[in-house]
């Protein structure tokens, strides 16, 4: 049988106090000739040491009938037979008792168990106690805490069974109260600071005014040591009988105020006098007052040799002491225990004793069975000293209870002052009497308030918070339309239906009367707005009016703006109908005017459009559709469209027209006056018919989007019919979602919106060019035409007409049209042309065919040559432009009468590509004009620049008259950009714009690439940054005798032609005749045209111009071939023949366009031909901007290309070129540079393949040459070097004991043993101590040396594996620590069996003791050492080369060999800790006095955490690691069982020798 616990140290005297009143209480009784007579009771008192072990073997020691005899004299009747037991003092050690001493039914009388658990007679039948349970006194707090209003407080609780049941019922009475808990905190005198931080810091942060405390004494002292160091909130402090009558605690004052239940004081005569009857005579014969004795004098009764203590002389007085031994002035738990004797003196003579003629007889010998005091307990009910005692059907007493408060006095000093009584069992209301006045929290006199939320004023009402109790509400305000009048309403009233709540929703008020008025400030904004939107009209209109001779305006259909002009005045207008209160006639006349009047501007909208449309797309010219667009049909488009929406109108006014009304549902708040639709049908077919215009009219626009801009009418209506369906688009579900007068400021601001953007867009920027820029209001800025070109037209027929070989004596006609640089204007030239209803060209009588057209020369701009071809195609009549270049009129297709003189850009962009390619710049920017000369010239050149393998960076598009944002865009991107070339596709016009903005702002240099339409300019040359700039221009050249006949005019060869009438007035700036409308002076005469420096006398760079001289003879052979025939050496043209008649089955313009593919001649040196496209053989000149000595820039040609030359040979450099910033080295373009050995490119995702990564070469790969395209393996045994560049061989890698982790770990594993080894020596140096020999010293030494071969063996773990440590790492490891884990059970068995033993009397405890334990021991170490062997016998670990795991190194390891036996060893582990932790958790709430079952479960949390975390992080960890990972789990695991296990007890032993006493131990449980 194992030892018996005992206890040894100094003793509570407060402990001896209740000892010494039931000894004074049973003599008492055995003097007693009332109670018991004859009869002498007996006694034994144990000290259990505050320890649930040695209480239980107390009971365990009781029921056997190993306790000693309490009486031997020969006058008992039953010698040392257990009545009943008085005790135990705490909950926890009376539960235990009660379950070892409940089913033998021996009554157990407790004196100070309050807990609520134990008036449960299912688990505790013979259970009694004195003192009132924590449920009444949980009941009390709850009434006293709702007598004084406080329905929100904090809880505070011990974790422990007085603290957890206690408040538990607290809780659950607070809740029956209505009271409401806002946090509920436990904590333990053991917990660490930062726990009891954390409770003091939820008080300090609560709302809570009131703090509810169910704890110990010494659990409540540090939480207030806490609180204390921090100044918090006052808080008024609720108190369990526990603590609150505690005197030690009113030291600390900011607890004054404090108020809770006591146990009732009391006074018991004789007690005093029995306690100060104490002399070293009578205290030598008791061993309990013996040691009380020395601990209060601090002497010896008896001199002991192993001690330098005094002797007691004697002199020792008992009276002169002021312990609690001696202070009898708060008996309140002493009065329990001598309660409890008095009540199992009652039982046993109730059990005994008769009543026999007025006296009592009692039967000393007769024997009774504890089980019949059991039943005799339940009926007791006597009264002593004035106390009554009974117990109910619980066990448990009457409740009563003292209110107790903590009150200042005078001096400072906090007392205790009794204020009141609760009585449980006086009825209900009436149990609390508070009878003098209460001090509270900060000596007030006023009651504290203590509430979770404010009550609610009037105009809200209580909404309880989601998930919070229900003292805890928001006030919300009321609903709309709701009012509430009191406070704390619980819900709001409606107000009546012509009424609304004021702003604080406490009273109804009648609801104000709305409307869109011309009073309030929308309304004045809204009118203004129409108003001056209405005169804005007018005053565009009186512009238009006053200049609409000019060209701006005559170009831009001026029936139809000021058609248009006029309906936008009425629409402006009639929006003003819509502000105001509604009548009958303003309902029916809003929608309706709105709707003509829109309706009418829609039509003159469509009808511009239209024509722009038909006039840009049409492509079947010879149909009758044509003649449905001119001013007749347009005015009755208009008409028609109008006279439509006229008839919806009407309809909808006569079947169900629109009327006021007063709207109550909209706005709940007040009253809307509005108009009612009458028929919803008849408004949205309004609103739809204008849509159904509005989109077609879009979608019209849209289609003509892509107009020149020069012909503006065109992109100004797309915008405006953009802006106009837009608006109209969004005002649907506006207009269906805005309530109230919103929704007629919706209508309004539809009708202003669309308006204003109409006339903005349309008229505004012709109307800034006729106010502001009046020198572009002229048909020369608006056409772009060059005097020269038409002149030079006129001098070629002149010359064919004069000459005898080409078309001898037939003469040439022709006549000049003017298309105002208009795609209409054109289109309606062609038609002219087409349908004969040209002017007679010349009215000679030797001219065959007046005014038959053969052919056409022009236009100028690719977009207008495409409509006109368009026209003139079907007719085959040939056109022959000098100056169109986009590459899609060589598609004969659609545009078969097509030809040009001048080179397509599909030859420009290839030259240019190949351009690029020569100087190997494969990274490049480009940008172009948004036109369709730069739109389809740069898709060109782009893919030509793809198949020479360029990549281009960036291409951007932009226009002239594009906002200035978008054109600092486009210079911010080239500023930006990595390329150094920039190719530019542009117009003149278009980049000198870009080239203004980028010189605002200084930017990298940049190399331009220039199209021809610019980079002969010398204009252009003035931008000095852009000096170096190349590009292909068309070829200069030198026409004999044109500059004579350009400089052959006078004023009366002048004034015969309008043309050369307007040109000699703007050169010279005066008229040729007196205009009143002007102020200009009249040419007199002296005007030279030789004098003028223009382009137009400038012949230095015929370039275009020849083109034009080579369409005229182009033409003119054609005709010549038709016509003349070659006969005997003569050409003879027979002039007078009709070359159309009925039997021929050509017309005579298809007789010259099939003549016109076929020419081929020279003129002046230059060949003229056309290709299979109508397209010229492709020549231009390499032109170079360098910079001449003096600072200037001049065009230089340095080359040629020609597209008939061979491939690769089409380009020629026969000159030197400068580069930008004057360089001679040609600049570099690449997207990246060249990858360095160690790198491999690789293209960027995304982005063109000139642009690639350089990335490293992969891990084991190299490349040890410049831009490798892919990296190379190295051998097996090798790997790369750092630059990836050469193989070199791979590193060997084990955890050695010569490395920093190596040492570590190693220093730990040893640190580890020593710490072990030191333990154990000052266990075994202070084995005789309380703490050591409470501990189970034998499996301590045996853990001890466990964890010492753990440690030891994680040395094994490093160093170069070999076979011999491969197979000791793991067996080791497997067998200590089973022998650690075998140890640990064993305790933790142990100790649970002592505190969960329900069946005392079985023989289950005898398998526990030092025998058991080592048996235990041994057997779980041998089945692992048995795995261990199988496991060496059958596939033992052994050393390997591990070449997978790390690619660049080689690691030395220890193959498992079998994984099943590793697994199997470390799964054996496993078992075992997963068991010892559950049994640890079953522990758990063992008292922490008795530190041994916390500490392992605690140690075991550690182990088995660290071993859980172990499998994933081993199986994970590569290499060196894995066995780095098995030190660590090893060492973590082992320091965690020996620090908390052994720790705290090493430094009690230590440092803190006056807490190795049973003293100690015994006052940690004090209540």
């Amino acid at each position: 049988m194992p030892e018996p616990l005992k206890c040894k140290g100094s003793i509570i005297p407060r402990r001896v106090r209740f000892s010494r009143a039931m000894i004074f209480a049973i003599e008492e009784i055995n003097n007693s000739t009332e109670l018991l007579p004859g009869i002498r009771l007996g006694y034994q008192i144990y000290d259990s040491c505050a320890s649930v072990p040695v209480a239980v073997h107390v009971a365990l020691q009781l029921l056997s009938s190993l306790d000693p005899e309490f009486y031997t004299g020969d006058n008992c009747s039953q010698s040392g037979m257990v009545m009943a037991v008085v005790g135990e003092s705490g909950s926890t050690h009376s539960i235990s008792m009660s379950r070892v001493l409940g089913p033998f039914n021996i009554p157990q009388v407790s004196h100070f168990a309050t807990c609520a658990c134990l008036s449960d007679k299912q688990q505790h039948p013979s259970f009694f106690r004195t003192i009132p349970s924590d449920q009444f006194q949980a009941d009390a707090l709850a009434k006293l805490v709702k007598h004084f209003g406080w329905t929100w407080i904090g809880a505070v609780r011990s974790d422990s069974d007085y603290g957890n049941n206690g408040m538990a019922s607290f809780l659950a009475a607070a809740r029956r109260e209505g009271i409401c808990v806002e946090y509920s905190e436990a904590f333990y005198r053991t917990n660490p600071r930062s726990r009891i931080q954390r409770v003091a810091d939820v008080i300090r942060r609560s709302t809570a005014m009131v703090v509810v405390a169910f704890t110990s004494t010494i659990d409540l002292r540090i939480l207030l040591e806490e609180l204390s160091l921090e100044p918090f909130p006052p808080r008024q402090w609720i108190g369990s009988e526990s603590w609150v009558t505690d005197q030690d605690l009113l030291r600390f004052s900011f607890c004054a105020g404090a108020i809770g239940f006591g146990i009732e004081q009391s006074v018991i005569p004789g007690l005093r006098d029995f306690l100060l009857d104490l002399s070293p005579s009578k205290v030598t014969a008791s061993p309990l007052l013996t040691e009380f004795w020395e601990d209060a004098f601090n002497c010896r009764l008896k001199k002991r040799a192993a001690t330098n203590e005094s002797v007691c002389d004697g002199n020792e007085d008992i009276k002169t002491l002021q312990t609690p031994y001696t202070d009898t002035s708060q008996l309140r738990i002493t009065n329990m225990v001598y309660k409890a004797v008095y009540a199992i003196a009652h039982a046993i003579h109730n059990a005994v004793c008769q009543k026999r003629n007025s006296t009592t007889q009692c039967d000393k010998f007769s024997r009774i069975e504890s089980e019949e005091v059991l039943m005799q307990l339940k009926k007791v009910h006597f009264s002593q000293n004035g106390y009554d005692v009974s117990f109910d059907a619980n066990g448990d007493p009457v409740a009563t209870y003292e209110l107790v408060n903590w009150q200042k006095t005078e001096s400072g000093n906090i007392e205790l002052v009794t204020v009141g009584h609760y009585d449980a069992s006086l009825p209900v209301g009436r149990e609390l009497h508070i009878n003098r006045n209460l001090t509270w929290v900060e000596g007030s006199t006023q009651v504290p308030v203590s509430v979770c939320s404010d009550s609610c004023p009037p105009g809200t009402r209580k909404v309880l918070q989601k998930g919070k109790p229900i003292c805890c509400y928001d006030c919300l305000p009321c609903p709309e339309g709701e009012i509430s009048n009191a406070t704390d309403s619980p819900d709001c009233l409606p107000c009546p239906k012509e009424f609304w709540p004021n702003a604080e929703r406490d009273t109804c008020l009648p609801k104000p009367v709305e409307f869109l008025s011309f009073n309030e400030v929308l309304g004045i904004i809204l009118a203004a707005f129409s108003v001056g939107g209405a005169c804005l009209a007018i005053i565009t209109a009186a512009v238009f009016y006053r200049h609409r001779t000019s060209p701006i305006v005559r170009a831009n259909n001026s029936e139809l703006s000021f058609l248009l002009l006029f309906s936008l005045t009425l629409c402006f207008l009639c929006s003003l109908t819509f502000i105001g209160a509604p009548s009958e006639w303003s309902c029916m006349l809003r929608h309706t005017a709105f709707g003509i009047t829109f309706v009418l501007c829609m039509s003159c909208v469509l009808g511009k459009t239209i024509v722009v449309l038909m006039a840009f797309r049409a492509t079947l010219p010879g149909s009758n559709v044509m003649k449905w667009f001119g001013p007749p049909q347009q005015r009755m488009t208009v008409v028609s469209f109008t006279f439509i929406q006229v008839i919806i109108c009407t309809i909808w006014l006569v079947l169900n027209p629109p009327f006021p009304v007063k709207n109550l549902t909209t706005y709940k708040e007040r009253i809307i006056l509005e108009c009612a639709l009458g028929s919803a049908v008849g408004f949205w077919a309004v609103l739809g018919y204008i849509g159904l215009l509005a989109v077609f009219c879009f979608v019209l626009a849209v289609l003509a989007r892509k107009l020149p801009d020069n012909f503006n009418e065109a992109k100004l209506i797309t915008f405006s019919m953009l802006i106009f369906c837009a608006v109209w688009i969004t005002f649907i579900p506006a207009y269906v979602s805005s309530p109230g007068k919103f929704t007629v400021a919706v209508e309004i601001f539809a009708i202003l919106a669309s308006s204003f953007g109409l006339i903005l867009c349309i008229f505004a920027p012709k109307c800034f060019i006729i106010l502001f820029k009046p020198e572009k209001n002229t048909k020369k800025h608006l056409m772009n035409k060059k005097v020269r070109f038409s002149r030079a037209m006129i001098f070629a027929i002149e010359e064919i007409n004069n000459s005898t070989e080409l078309l001898p004596g037939i003469r040439l006609g022709y006549q000049i049209y003017d298309s105002c640089a208009s795609v209409p204007v054109a289109v309606h030239v062609a038609l002219q042309l087409s349908s004969g209803l040209d002017p007679v060209f010349y009215t000679g009588d030797n001219c065959s065919q007046s005014g038959k057209v053969m052919a056409v020369v022009g236009e100028c701009g690719s977009t207008h040559s495409i409509s006109m071809s368009r026209v003139l195609g079907p007719f085959n009549i040939p056109q022959v432009s000098h100056f169109a270049t986009c590459a899609c009129l060589s598609d004969k297709q659609q545009y078969p009468s097509f030809f040009r003189t001048i080179p397509s850009d599909q030859f420009q962009a290839d030259a240019l590509a190949k351009l690029v390619k020569h100087f190997g710049w494969t990274w490049i920017g480009a940008v172009r004009s948004d036109s369709d000369y730069g739109n389809n010239g740069m898709a060109s050149f782009l893919a030509a620049a793809r198949r020479e393998g360029i990549c281009v960076e960036y291409s951007e598009a932009f226009y002239r008259t594009n906002p200035r944002s978008r054109i600092q865009r486009v210079a911010d991107v080239i500023r930006r950009s990595t390329a150094m070339v920039v190719v530019a596709f542009t117009s003149t016009i278009d980049l000198r714009i870009l080239l203004e903005e980028l010189s605002l702002e200084p930017s990298p240099p940049r190399q331009w690439i220039g199209s021809e339409s610019w980079v002969t300019d010398p204009d252009m040359l003035r931008f000095s940054f852009c000096a170096g700039a190349i590009g292909f221009g068309i070829e200069q050249s030198v026409i004999p005798g044109l500059r004579d006949f350009l400089l052959d005019l006078s004023p009366s060869k002048v004034a015969a032609s309008p043309l050369l009438t307007e040109f000699w007035e703007d050169a010279f700036n005066c008229r040729l005749r007196k205009s009143a409308a002007t102020n200009e002076s009249v040419c007199d005469g002296s005007e030279d045209i030789k004098t003028l420096q223009t382009l137009y006398t400038d012949t230095s760079q015929l370039r275009i111009t020849n083109m034009i001289y080579k369409a005229v003879y182009a033409i003119a052979h054609a005709i010549h071939n038709a016509v003349c025939q070659e006969r005997n050496s003569t050409t003879q043209c027979d002039k007078f023949s009709r070359i159309e008649s009925e039997e021929v089955i050509f017309t005579s313009s298809s007789q010259v366009l099939m003549q016109l593919k076929n020419v081929n001649f020279s003129q002046n040196g230059y060949d003229v031909s056309f290709d299979a496209n109508g397209d010229p053989v492709a020549t231009y000149e390499l032109v170079n901007w360098q910079k001449t000595e003096s600072g200037n820039m001049e065009l230089v040609t340095v080359g040629h290309y020609d597209a008939s030359l061979p491939v690769g040979r089409e380009l020629q450099i026969n000159r030197n070129l400068t580069w930008v910033e004057g360089s001679t080295q040609v600049p570099v373009s690449v997207c990246s540079d060249s990858c360095p050995p160690g790198t491999r490119k690789v293209l960027q995702k995304g982005k063109p393949i000139c642009c690639y990564d350089c990335l490293p070469c992969p891990e084991g790969e190299i490349s040890n040459t410049t831009d490798s395209p892919d990296c190379f393996p190295c051998l097996k045994e090798f790997w790369p070097n750092a630059e990836r560049d050469t193989c070199l061989p791979k590193p060997v890698e084990f955890l050695s004991i010569n490395e920093v982790l190596g040492i570590i770990l190693a220093a730990f594993s040893v640190g580890g043993a020593c710490l072990a080894i030191i333990t154990a020596a000052v266990f075994y140096h202070h084995r005789t101590s309380p703490i050591v020999r409470a501990n189970n010293s034998e499996l301590s030494f045996l853990l001890l040396f466990s964890l010492t071969l753990c440690f030891l063996c994680s040395l094994t773990f490093i160093g170069a594996p070999s076979e011999w440590s491969c197979m000791l790492r793991h067996t080791a490891f497997g067998i200590t620590f089973v022998l650690c884990m075998s140890c640990v059970l064993g305790k933790t068995i142990v100790v649970l069996m002592a505190f969960r033993a329900t069946l005392p009397g079985s023989n289950v405890m005898k398998w526990f003791g030092p025998p058991q334990q080592r048996m235990t021991v041994v057997s779980f170490t041998f089945i692992q050492v048995i795995i261990c062997t199988i496991w060496l016998v059958l596939n033992p670990p052994f050393p390997m080369k591990n070449l997978t795991t790390y690619k660049e190194r080689i690691i030395l390891e220890c193959a498992l060999g079998s994984a099943v036996g590793f697994w199997a060893v470390l799964g054996y582990i496993g078992l075992l800790a997963v068991f010892c932790f559950v049994l640890a958790v079953l522990a758990r709430k063992l008292p922490d006095n008795f530190n041994e079952a916390k500490l392992i479960t605690f140690s075991m949390l550690i182990f088995c955490a660290v071993w859980i975390t172990f499998i994933p992080a081993y199986v994970s960890s590569p290499g060196k690691f894995t066995v780095a990972v098995e030190i660590f789990a090893i060492l973590a695991s082992s320091f965690g069982l020996i620090l908390c296990i052994f720790a705290p007890k090493c430094f009690i032993i230590l440092f803190k020798p006056e807490k190795n006493t049973k003293k100690h131990l015994m006052n940690k449980d004090q209540f």
